[in-house]
């Protein structure tokens, strides 16, 4: 027990009596009902309210802040409902107690509810119309000196706020992600079952799989030599549950990469509300999810904000992946941003500017980046694109400032007459306005072209806030070829169905084919992947024989799946939107830690556990493993 310091309430608040080491069961000259009370409150710090006033209250909770005002003592009793502000008088023999409590230390309060006067309401907060005065404290746990500040939104840095996130939990706006958190699920969760979706838990010690991404391996203590991995995804095993007759599956699963970090990516481990439907379509797959995704964000919008944001009406935009790879330079766009990239190799086609008509005649691209409004700027700032875009690698970025129904900049002279008009008419851009140039092959235009229209979106305050903009990225290349090798890949997910199937992979050029492939996409944030499975052994075969895989392998690394497709597996699709950056979109926040109760740092460590960490010889011999560490 803590160290328990008592005092009668009375008008001059005399002294009955002290306890240490013992919680009292009665108080003479006060209304504490000692044998129905809970020895630690009676009510939460959010709770109490001037109806309450008169009432003798047990309250729990930490200390987050005390000011003193001569002859009283305010201290703010914080739990993780609110603040109840406590008064004691100097006069009082537990002062002393309350006085040299520091801040954080975790005290129990009981005493009667008073009215505050007029001119001390605080109506900032729910409580601010009463107060409890101290008559008897416990000091449950007192607190050392701070390494951070709780009760103020100072950024200590990340390693501090890491090694020590069980403080970093309590400030205010951590643990109001926190608590979002577990909001969002509980509401994803519900729309599912809502939806016809049964919760199922798949096996996170499993066998490796190729599927983009480095696996954590977990050494087998009883097979010498072999080792688990912990699952990138569910994919094998929902894809299993779909032939064994679940006809919707859905889990808030982990899923493990051995990964670099990112600010909307967590290193290590990250959750995905991860689904499968049986005998669904593309559409179907989109009508089950849209309202559960959309019903999220509108349940959401009004997180931490006096207007709740808009949220695209359901059904969401489809955008293929070629057109929203020319459009907008990749294929996860913010359409926040009304920027629209052009594809204008024929305004360039036998220019005198070398440059762009040597590489159109080569086969490449000119992209054209419209700047609404550019043409008021400084030459400055577009020194400073400049300047940007070969810290990209690029050579620079060409421009073209519209005005008085010509060109001026760098490369002007060579867009006039017809070649401007086709420029004006490509674009839509006018007088006032600049047109920035991206060029090279399809993928290093479109790149450099995207990354501009960020940029540009940013710098000249286009990207509109304040809303939830969604959208679908479909018919994504089945094939790609590497670009070094030429030796074709698969693009996306190998376990996609063509769109036209076997009769697509055996009659048409691998690069031309599409796949039933999709991607949900929320403010230019990637939300999810998902694709329509190939269900059938046959056109697995064949779609990994054209990537370089024989049967051996598919055989051998997909055992699983593939021996199951042999017995009669129903068509079936879904998809996996991250938890992560779902709520780290409602939140607003920029970068995925601030959502995860305990993330770890951009090298992948866990400072507060010491984790990953070096184990004795001892556990090492018997899991059979030696070290053989890189030399320094």
């Amino acid at each position: 027990m803590g160290r328990v310091a008592r005092a009668v309430p009375t008008l001059d608040m005399h002294l009955c009596s002290v306890a240490i080491g013992q919680r009292p069961y009665t108080l003479k000259n006060q209304q504490i009902p000692r044998a129905i009370m809970h020895p630690y409150r009676s009510h939460n710090c959010g709770e109490l309210r001037d109806t309450n006033a008169g009432e003798t209250v047990r309250l729990s909770g930490w200390v987050h802040r005390k000011r003193d005002h001569g002859n009283l003592l305010f201290v703010d009793l914080r739990d993780p409902f609110g603040i109840t502000q406590c008064v004691i008088d100097t006069s009082s023999p537990i002062f002393e107690t309350v006085e040299t409590a520091r801040v954080e230390s975790v005290l129990t309060i009981s005493g009667p509810v008073v009215a505050r006067s007029d001119e001390t309401i605080n109506d900032a907060i729910p409580t601010g119309r009463i107060e409890v005065q101290v008559a008897e404290v416990t000091v449950e746990s007192p607190a050392d000196v701070l390494p951070l500040q709780v009760n103020s939104d100072e950024d200590s840095g990340e390693e501090i706020r890491l090694r020590y996130r069980y403080l970093d939990l309590r400030r205010e706006k951590v643990a109001r992600n926190i608590l979002l958190r577990s909001d969002v699920i509980s509401s994803i969760r519900r729309r599912m079952i809502e939806g016809g979706f049964k919760e199922f838990q798949t096996p996170i010690l499993t066998a490796s799989s190729p599927e983009g991404a480095r696996d954590y391996l977990v050494p087998s203590r009883l097979h010498p030599g072999k080792f688990y991995a912990l699952p990138q995804a569910p994919q094998q095993f929902k894809q299993l549950l779909m032939v064994a007759g679940v006809d919707k599956y859905f889990q808030i699963a982990p899923c493990f990469r051995d990964e670099d970090a990112r600010a909307d990516r967590s290193p290590g481990e990250f959750y995905q509300l991860d689904f499968e439907m049986a005998f669904a379509t593309q559409e179907d797959v989109f009508n089950a999810i849209e309202p559960v995704i959309a019903g999220v964000f509108e349940e959401f919008a009004g997180f931490n904000r006096e207007t709740p944001w808009p949220v695209t009406s359901t059904p969401f935009p489809r955008i293929a992946y070629a057109d929203s790879m020319l459009k907008y330079g990749n294929d996860k766009p913010d359409l926040r941003n009304p920027i629209i990239i052009a594809d204008v190799p024929d305004v360039f086609v036998g220019s005198d500017f070398k440059i762009f008509s040597g590489l159109v005649a080569k086969g490449g691209t000119v992209r054209a980046i419209p700047a609404p409004g550019a043409g008021a700027q400084p030459r400055s700032w577009f020194d400073k694109l400049n300047d940007w875009a070969r810290d990209e690698g690029a050579p620079g970025l060409g421009y073209i400032i519209l005005e008085d129904g010509a060109g001026k900049g760098p490369i002007a002279k060579f867009i006039t007459g017809d070649r401007l008009d086709a420029l004006k008419a490509a674009t839509g851009a006018k007088d006032g306005d600049a047109v920035f140039f991206s060029a090279g092959d399809a993928g290093t235009a479109a790149d450099l072209a995207g990354k501009a229209r960020t940029k540009i979106g940013e710098d000249l305050d286009l990207i509109a806030q304040g809303r939830y903009d969604f959208c679908w990225i479909v018919d994504y290349p089945m094939f790609e070829a590497d670009k070094d090798t030429g030796k074709i890949e698969f693009s996306h997910n190998p376990f996609s169905m063509p769109q036209g199937e076997m009769e697509a992979l055996e009659t048409m050029d691998p690069l031309d084919i599409l796949a039933y492939q999709y991607d949900i996409v929320c403010n230019g944030i990637e939300l999810s992947s998902g694709a329509i499975r190939n269900h059938r052994p046959d056109i697995m075969l064949k779609a990994f024989e054209i990537a370089g895989y024989d049967r051996e392998v598919v055989e051998t690394e997909f055992a699983g799946m593939f021996n199951a497709f042999r017995f009669g597996a129903p068509p079936h699709g879904g998809s996996a939107p991250g938890i992560d950056r779902i709520v780290m979109l409602i939140a607003d926040e920029p970068n995925i830690r601030e959502v995860i109760a305990f993330p770890m740092n951009q090298r992948a460590e866990d400072l507060m556990m010491n984790a990953p960490a070096e184990v004795p010889d001892e556990r090492l011999r018997e899991l059979h493993l030696r070290k053989v560490l890189p030399k320094a």
